[in-house]
């Protein structure tokens, strides 16, 4: 995936910092749902090829050596807001808009509710992930999933300062410190994504998930099944 390679390529040029916002209107609005629709038809092997590449690259994100910031200026929803999340430093601006609404459509929000939990504990990620409502940044920051909400002039002002206070620190220090949470987490996160894994497989098959994305592209109600 071009967003791994990146990261990676970032790590090896000996990048300090890494800052990740959108180039449009949304910082990530998730995922296309015509492509959803598309993946109906392929083999289960496909299925689960593509799950491990989206769990790859939250991971890739998490662990990754150098310390992230995510700038989000507008919306971040489903795997948008993995994407922020997964960040050492989440910053965004009072019109962006947070949401897990997957079960909107008859999916199951697998990979991003493992790094949900793990952010914010079990009794708030139910409540994001189960009434699949959007939320607004000020909210985010009082769950614990933004550290700042700042001004859209000043997103990537104070994203950058924030950089440059990363920068003064030491970078070994900075990799050790990364390397020691993310394996604190590591067994934890291995069981969790697999069974996110099997859960996305299997949603796919589901005749809800057909249901709410013909639903979602055809602009009416869903019929879901009893």
């Amino acid at each position: 995936m071009e967003l791994i390679a990146a990261m990676e390529e970032a790590v090896a040029n000996g990048f300090r910092v890494l800052i990740l916002t959108g180039a449009g209107e949304s910082f990530c609005s998730g995922l296309d749902l015509s492509v959803l629709q598309s993946m109906q038809d392929k083999p289960l092997a496909e299925h689960r090829a593509d799950a491990e590449r989206i769990a790859r690259l939250l991971l890739t994100l998490y662990e990754l050596p150098i310390p992230t910031v995510a700038a989000v200026h507008g919306a971040a929803i489903g795997g948008g807001m993995g994407l922020a999340m997964c960040c050492d430093f989440t910053l965004a601006t009072p019109a962006a808009k947070f949401g897990f609404t997957e079960v909107r459509i008859g999916f199951v929000p697998a990979l991003v509710s493992t790094f949900l939990a793990l952010q914010i504990g079990d009794k708030r990620s139910r409540d994001l992930l189960l009434t699949g409502r959007l939320f607004d940044a000020a909210e985010a920051w009082r769950m614990g999933l933004v550290n700042d909400v700042v001004p859209p002039e000043e997103l990537m002002k104070r994203a950058l300062a924030l950089a440059e206070v990363l920068m003064a620190n030491s970078s070994q220090s900075l990799r050790a410190t990364k390397q020691l949470m993310a394996e604190q987490n590591r067994a934890w996160l291995n069981y969790a994504i697999e069974a996110a894994i099997q859960a996305y497989v299997r949603t796919l098959e589901n005749a809800d998930f057909h249901e709410g994305v013909a639903a979602f592209l055809e602009k009416r109600k869903a019929v879901w099944t009893k």
